[in-house]
């Protein structure tokens, strides 16, 4: 099954949506679905929004699953301070 996942600008997932309901709420138009997720206007192109729409496809729901918990173990020394970082003034 197809799957479309909507990624912030900085890439971090915030939504995701099968192929089925992209035909019922978005009328099976990812520009529409990024539209809403970014709570544009009807008038706003799909270039003034800052984020993507990924469609991605999964054999079942469970693959799906255990695909967006490995987006957790991104590297986060530097935006979780998990890590020495020092400001550099150049």
């Amino acid at each position: 099954m197809r799957y479309y996942i909507y990624f912030d600008g900085y890439g971090h997932l915030r939504h995701a949506i099968d192929e089925k309901e992209l035909a019922e709420k978005y009328n099976n138009d990812p520009d529409e679905f990024l539209r809403a997720m970014r709570n544009l206007g009807t008038s706003a192109t799909v270039e003034q929004a800052t984020g993507h729409v990924s469609a991605l496809v999964f054999s079942d729901e469970k693959e799906l699953n255990d695909y967006l918990e490995s987006l957790s173990d991104e590297i986060t020394g530097f935006y979780e301070c998990r890590s020495e970082s020092r400001p550099y003034n150049f």
